[in-house]
């Protein structure tokens, strides 16, 4: 029996629970795609119930959104079906079970922030395929499962995300520093949230076998990715030009307002740091 078991060793989210349940010398066991395929649900099974975890967090995910538009089938094997596989083998063993969702399970369509029971409309296939995993999921096994979704993520020191080739931050300063300038849209308000900040809010939570449903675990405030990446720009002294994007171009819709609001976890203690300052962290680390 082991105390954790993190799927998606390789994310930029699961990278940081790695360090941190490390650090603390926890019990866990972590594995990336090529250990353990969520898509074989056999494969999935016997190696979970021979693990016997006490907490399961799911941060596998198909969310390359151009990707998700052209495989949808795929998307929604990842990230609908495996997760109620998951969510059955988990109240099957008796563990509690945590799996990430995302902020484009919303339209964008109101201008203030969503709270975790505001209405879902996605605009896109992975959106969909998201938020039918978390249906799936809590018909499964609505005792103790945690639907995390969150907005924005970025993490793993200078990797990144493998399946996005980095993430927003690292993209824009190797552009920057490569062309001299990067695009970014005004358009769309975000909060963007630092994995580690995510990762602790995550095992807290877990810790305090609280209440099962659906949390939004983002960054404090809110910004759109111009200014965000001007604040990049800015702190990593680069000097570049930022050219505005227009947004929802292409095979899929992005929602204008992403920003989600914590509302059920603060009531638990759980916080995470304000935008800038995550960043701020995250850039130092990048040296």
């Amino acid at each position: 029996m082991i105390d954790y078991l993190i799927i998606g060793k390789n994310g930029q989210l699961a990278s940081e629970l790695n360090q941190i349940l490390k650090s603390k010398k926890a019990n866990f066991k972590s594995f990336s795609r090529n250990e353990l395929d969520v898509s074989n649900h056999e494969l999935v099974n016997r190696r979970i119930k021979s693990l016997k975890p006490k907490v399961i967090i799911n941060t596998s995910a198909y969310h390359v959104l151009s990707d998700c538009e052209k495989y949808p089938l795929k998307a929604f094997e990842i990230n609908s079906v495996a997760v109620g596989n998951l969510a059955k083998i988990s109240k099957e063993i008796g563990a509690r079970f945590v799996t990430l969702s995302t902020n484009y399970v919303f339209d964008g369509n109101i201008k203030s922030k969503y709270l975790e029971d505001d209405k879902v409309n996605p605009l896109q296939i992975y959106g969909l395929s998201k938020l039918a995993g978390e249906f799936d999921a809590l018909s499964k096994y609505p005792e103790r499962t945690y639907i995390i979704r969150t907005c924005g993520l970025y993490g793993n020191g200078k990797e990144g995300s493998l399946d996005k080739g980095g993430n927003f931050i690292l993209k824009v300063i190797n552009e920057a520093r490569s062309t001299g300038f990067v695009k970014a849209s005004k358009t769309e308000t975000v909060n963007p949230t630092y994995a580690k900040d995510l990762a602790a809010s995550i095992l807290k939570l877990a810790s305090l076998k609280a209440e099962s449903g659906v949390y939004h675990l983002v960054n404090e405030g809110e910004t759109n990715w111009y200014e965000f990446a001007k604040q990049i720009l800015k702190h990593k002294k680069i000097d570049a030009k930022i050219v505005v994007l227009k947004s929802n171009i292409g095979l899929y819709q992005r929602p204008l307002n992403s920003m989600l609001k914590n509302t059920k976890a603060k009531k638990l203690g759980i916080v995470l740091p304000r935008i800038n300052k995550s960043l701020e962290k995250y850039l130092e680390s990048l040296g």
